[in-house]
């Protein structure tokens, strides 16, 4: 790969935010001047590189710089700051658009409240795993400069009567404290049809409290919802939320981005990319990219700056493998 190209992906690994494919294309770079004879640049730069990740896990060891959550809170959620952006996302045009709407309104609510208006700020996700609803979470967060507040179903949700619903109105309460992206992953543990429970009573109960709590809240926070089944979200839930986007298998363009965009900084001009994309029906987002994750690793300990048919056969059919167990 030439100099210029290099150059080329690693702005775009920057612009996405996506250190690990930046440091690996200065890798990459590297081993292209040692191979040139250009022994010292070589070293340098992997001097840097090293420098580089030594730094980014010193960072990732640092207090996230943010009031944690302290009290009962502390055991309801987890707090990040999100480096994703939707840039470093592959989209169909319609969901970028929806997202970018929700962007649009947040940053500029001011307009909308002087006219008595309120922006997007509940949002319902729906669609199969690894189709990328979690990631929309944390590219929302990140473009918006707020902490991600995850929720812990597994401290969430208890067997006493009353005591789920008491800690969601700790989690709600603090959605008006402290601004930020709430998301509750899973939903559908909480959310499912009243009428389809067999059990003493207390999930009906901590679904009317949550619907209760959603519609009442007036916070600043985006409250974000995201469930794998959304046949089995009962039907009260929906009109409580502004949105509720649908998130589908990749079709053939937004599975070329994603490959594409993933092996950025490779040599990839004999890969067959119209076959490569017919292997990967059927596959989610998330596989995809794990696809052209082992295809790139297949390609750096065979000594090699270039992407084949055979490594990304290879890794498709791996995943696909993995994912039918």
């Amino acid at each position: 790969m030439t100099a210029s190209k290099h150059l080329i992906a690693l702005l775009k690994s920057h612009i996405a935010r996506d250190d690990d494919q930046f440091l690996s294309i200065a890798m990459q770079m590297a081993a292209h001047e040692a191979r040139k004879g250009h022994g010292q640049v070589a070293q340098q730069l992997r001097a840097l590189v090293d420098q580089a990740r030594s730094g980014k896990v010193e960072r990732a060891r640092r207090p996230v710089p943010i009031a944690q959550p302290k009290g009962d809170l502390a055991a309801l959620v987890s707090v990040t700051f999100s480096e994703t952006r939707l840039a470093s996302m592959a989209l169909t045009n319609e969901l970028e658009q929806r997202l970018k709407r929700v962007l649009i309104e947040q940053r500029q609510q001011h307009k909308l409240v002087e006219r008595g208006l309120q922006p997007r700020r509940k949002l319902l996700l729906v669609g199969p795993p690894g189709s990328g609803k979690t990631m929309t979470a944390g590219a929302l967060a990140g473009e918006l400069h707020l902490p991600l507040f995850t929720v812990l179903f597994d401290t969430l949700i208890t067997r006493f009567m009353g005591e789920t619903a008491s800690k969601l109105r700790i989690i709600f309460d603090a959605m008006s404290e402290t601004r930020g992206v709430y998301f509750f992953d899973e939903f559908d543990a909480i959310g499912s049809r009243r009428s389809e429970r067999n059990d003493v009573g207390e999930i009906r109960r901590v679904l009317n409290s949550f619907l209760q709590f959603l519609e009442k809240d007036d916070s600043d926070s985006l409250i974000i919802a995201a469930t794998n089944h959304v046949e089995l979200l009962d039907p009260a839930l929906f009109r409580r939320f502004d949105d509720v986007i649908q998130y589908e298998f990749p079709d053939q363009d937004v599975t070329l981005k994603i490959l594409q965009s993933r092996l950025v900084g490779f040599d990839a001009k004999t890969v067959d990319w119209t076959r490569t994309v017919e292997l990967s029906a059927g596959l989610s987002q998330a596989e995809i990219s794990r696809a052209a994750e082992e295809a790139a690793k297949r390609a750096i300990l065979a000594d090699r700056l270039s992407i084949t048919n055979d490594d990304l056969s290879s890794s498709l059919k791996e995943r696909r493998s993995a994912a039918h167990r």
